[in-house]
């Protein structure tokens, strides 16, 4: 094949700003996906497809039938099994080049820094503060950015956490998990593709260094009116710090 030859990554090296340099970035980057639902499948897709080299796949769930709406690297014949497991072959199908780690593992604050190093990017797809915050945690001290989202019934929320911005900026005090829990709760099947192509988006310009990234940014979207609103994210000072354990 020539230069000049169309392939798969024609048109994303097309882009301004991407070019070879980003596409060779992709096929050299290792990204960690931390929770392979509703938001770690549509981002799996998108970064396999796109052409990231190295996907560790993180979770120690199963596919269950309620999953299936919103869940879309799972069939019927999948239920039962490790989502890990599930996600391997469509996305072998997706990206044969790909170098693909399932860990059937629960990422807890124990295990976080040793599931993460290495990589150059983390998708954070979970879905419960004490996991959210052990990513986060972990993260920061490996010095690895972060793009999280979030969903819940018609909404969701996407950023990135890098630099001063941080995850325990946006949470100071862990909330209660009933607030947050996942499992058994409503949410539109379509929104969590959209948050989880967001994700997605941003891990793609962490790991090729095209682009400016949503930290320091809360990105919103209502899936209702179909409008995204942003809020700006402020590293919180020792000040506030010691105010909130007064309080």
């Amino acid at each position: 094949m020539t230069r000049s030859a169309p392939d798969r990554y024609s048109r994303q090296r097309g882009l301004s700003g991407f070019g070879e340099a980003g596409q060779r970035a992709l096929a050299g980057a290792s990204v960690a996906i931390v929770g392979v639902g509703g938001l770690g499948c549509p981002a799996a897709q998108y970064l396999a497809a796109a052409g990231v080299g190295h996907l560790t796949l993180i979770d120690a769930d199963h596919v269950s039938l309620t999953n299936l709406h919103r869940q879309i690297l799972y069939g019927p014949d999948d239920v039962g099994r490790p989502k890990v497991h599930a996600a391997v072959r469509p996305l072998r199908l997706l990206a044969p080049g790909l170098d693909l780690h399932p860990v059937v593992r629960r990422l807890e604050a124990s295990n976080a820094a040793a599931l993460l190093a290495g990589h150059d990017a983390i998708v954070d797809s979970t879905d419960t503060f004490s996991s959210r915050l052990a990513v986060a945690d972990a993260a920061e001290a490996l010095g690895i950015p972060v793009a999280w989202g979030a969903v819940q019934g018609w909404h969701g929320q996407v950023t990135v956490f890098s630099g001063p911005a941080r995850m325990r900026d946006l949470f100071p005090v862990e909330p209660p998990e009933p607030l947050d829990a996942c499992e058994g709760g409503a949410v539109l099947g379509t929104l969590c593709g959209q948050v989880g192509a967001a994700m997605a988006t941003e891990a793609l310009k962490l790991a090729s260094g095209a682009g400016t990234s949503l930290a320091g940014i809360l990105a919103m979207v209502d899936a209702r009116t179909g409008r995204w609103r942003e809020i700006p994210l402020s590293p919180v000072t020792p000040r506030r710090e010691a105010a909130s354990a007064g309080a």
